[in-house]
Formats: structure tokens, C-alpha cells, sequence
């Protein structure tokens, strides 16, 4: 008869080789830079909360971001802040609809 630790490691082995490791989504985040000071273009800022979404004080949702943002200048840059009451979720859903903006570096403040 087979030990009951030999069926337990040939049953862990065989979950281990058959199950996949996929990633469902990724973000891209790129390190903050220093680019001398210098700002160039306009500055865009996003106060991001649970339910709201306001861009330069106007108010958007993430639905119409992408229009309000194509409608800017380019080499316009974003400061993301974030409320108090604004999860993590709500971060990562703003991220994916900025990734439709590859040159729009982005800046998210938090706390130190």
C-alpha cells in the first residue's frame, strides 16, 4: 500500500504542473523622474474620490475622461490626488483608462 504522504505529494505535484499563473490585469507604473523643474504644457489636476471624479474643478466621470483628455494640448501632465474615501479599485480603474495615453505622464500624490 502507498503512504498517505506519498498520494498527498503526488496530488500537490500534479495540481502545481496542471494549474496556470496568468495575469488577469496589469498596470503600468513608471518611476517618478526628474525632468529639471521644467513644466511643459498645461498642468492637469484629478481629484479622485469614491463617487466623484473633478479635472480642474470641472466635473467628469470615467467614461468621459478620455474625451475631456483628447480635447488638451499635448505635453499637458496629470496629478492624480486622492481623496480620503477613494479605494484602491477606483485608482486602478482611473490607470486603465489613462493607459489610452501612453504620452501623458501622470503623477499620483499620496501620502509620505
Amino acid at each position: 500500500m502507498t503512504s498517505l504522504i506519498d498520494v498527498i505529494f503526488l496530488l500537490l505535484l500534479f495540481f502545481m504542473l496542471s494549474s496556470t499563473f496568468t495575469r488577469f490585469a496589469e498596470i503600468e507604473l513608471r518611476a517618478g523622474g526628474s525632468d529639471g523643474g521644467a513644466t511643459r504644457g498645461e498642468v492637469l489636476f484629478v481629484q479622485l474620490g469614491e463617487t466623484a471624479l473633478t479635472v480642474n474643478g470641472q466635473t467628469a466621470d470615467l467614461d468621459t475622461l478620455p474625451d475631456f483628455l483628447r480635447a488638451q494640448e499635448r505635453g499637458a501632465r496629470l496629478i492624480v490626488s486622492l481623496s480620503d474615501d477613494a479605494s484602491a479599485q477606483r485608482l486602478s480603474d482611473l490607470l486603465v483608462a489613462l493607459a489610452a495615453f501612453p504620452d501623458l505622464p501622470v503623477t499620483v500624490l499620496g501620502d509620505a
